[in-house]
């Protein structure tokens, strides 16, 4: 009670600040604009009130891999109706794409009353959390309202568990109002256990991830944008890049232009803000950049192709030769993105030399040649130039990625069995 006292005392003076970042408007970022009012937990009733499962998915990586998941519970319970949270804008743009499937509210802030008015308006039957998203006085209050909670994709890195460890207390006030946590991996459920969990709690269900859908409209729309970009050149996309990544990934395309010229460079800036200051980085910089909003530029001749899209990750990925994934040239501040969209599309993957929020996927497809890992830039330089030089290197290293993807399928059916 006293722990939980201090953390909403400091949350109501941190609160004015995140609200400011959430609620600033930028360029590119979609607004949360009348609807502000759901963070307090002024929550509309849904249209059809009939005790909904409630799935938190904090932005769009986690609206995404919950998707297969929803269409999954509506398929075999069409009548179930579901509620969909997330805390931010660029996320509920995601879950909008799953049109008449759920319906969207934002996730309220962490206060009591806040929570009490969302659960008092929408009455949900159960709380299904994506990953490992935990609030003390949302967990206390869903809890004490008999509403099950269970963490779906849950994931613990031991640089995590250990942080976990010196404020055992705390965690035990997270943990102790879970009803169940569906982990990724085994060493996921240990270092849970490990931190005290009760063991009947904790599952091994996969990664939800691994069953992502890869369906014809996909395959297509890559399809014709690679015609569009230019059937036969060499096409690399960095994808979800951060700020200081950039200007590397620029540098090593521009040494790869000598050897290559028609290659091109797909940048995908992992937040819609900065898709302007990229582009504008890019054109700067003397190379010819085309947006993919700019529907009359001629993207066959452009050096650099910019992503300024949201949501089409796959499809753009789908029309590249290589993917990059970013995050993971900035040393430990990042700590990578998931290579599971690449691998399922059978691609070959390149990452940085920071990973560690997906090490286990990156040593699985490192292990089978499926990914490499480069240093530096000059590595990285290296191996895209023997792979645009090698064809069957590419087709063989997609291959593989793929097939570790199909392996490790069945999350989906691990999860509807736990929480259906």
């Amino acid at each position: 009670m006293f722990i939980r006292l201090c953390y909403t005392i400091l949350l109501a003076l941190a609160a004015p600040f995140l609200l400011f970042g959430l609620y600033k408007k930028k360029e590119g970022k979609p607004s949360v604009g009348h609807r502000w009012k759901e963070h307090f937990g002024v929550t509309p009733k849904l249209s059809m009130q009939s005790e909904p499962i409630w799935i938190h998915a904090v932005s769009v990586g986690e609206a995404i891999a919950a998707t297969p998941l929803i269409k999954a519970i509506k398929q075999r319970h069409p009548e179930q109706s579901i509620v969909v949270t997330t805390t931010t804008p660029t996320g509920a743009d995601q879950v909008a794409k799953l049109g008449e499937l759920v319906e969207h509210r934002y996730m309220p802030i962490d206060f009591p009353f806040a929570i009490k008015g969302f659960l008092k308006a929408l009455k949900p039957s159960q709380l299904l959390i994506m990953e490992t998203e935990l609030w003390p006085n949302t967990l206390h209050t869903v809890a004490k309202a008999n509403i099950p909670i269970t963490v779906m994709n849950a994931r613990l890195s031991e640089r995590s568990c250990q942080s976990y460890a010196k404020v055992q207390r705390v965690f035990d006030l997270l943990a102790n109002e879970l009803t169940h946590i569906l982990c990724q991996h085994q060493d996921d459920a240990e270092r849970f256990i490990r931190l005290g969990v009760e063991r009947n709690k904790v599952s091994v269900t996969g990664s939800l991830k691994f069953d992502i859908e890869m369906d014809g409209s996909i395959i297509h729309s890559g399809a014709s944008l690679r015609e569009k970009l230019g059937k036969h050149r060499s096409i690399w996309i960095a994808a979800s890049t951060h700020q200081g990544e950039d200007e590397q990934l620029i540098s090593v395309h521009r040494k790869l232009l000598v050897t290559f010229p028609k290659a091109l460079l797909v940048l995908v800036p992992r937040h819609p803000e900065r898709f302007a200051s990229v582009a504008k980085l890019c054109a700067n910089q003397g190379f010819n950049t085309v947006l993919r909003t700019d529907e009359k530029a001629s993207a066959e001749s452009s050096q650099i192709y910019i992503g300024d899209t949201m949501g089409e990750m796959m499809t753009l990925i789908a029309a590249s030769d290589i993917c990059f994934m970013g995050g993971s040239l900035l040393g430990d501040k990042v700590g990578g993105h998931n290579l599971l969209e690449p691998a399922a599309l059978g691609k070959p993957i390149v990452t940085g030399p920071s990973y560690y929020n997906f090490s286990d996927i990156t040593k699985q497809l490192t292990l089978v040649n499926g990914a490499i890992v480069v240093a530096h830039e000059e590595a990285l330089l290296s191996t895209l130039s023997d792979l645009f030089t090698n064809p069957k290197a590419v087709a063989k290293m997609g291959s593989a990625a793929l097939k570790v993807v199909e392996q490790n399928r069945g999350a989906l059916d691990k999860t509807l069995s736990a929480i259906l």
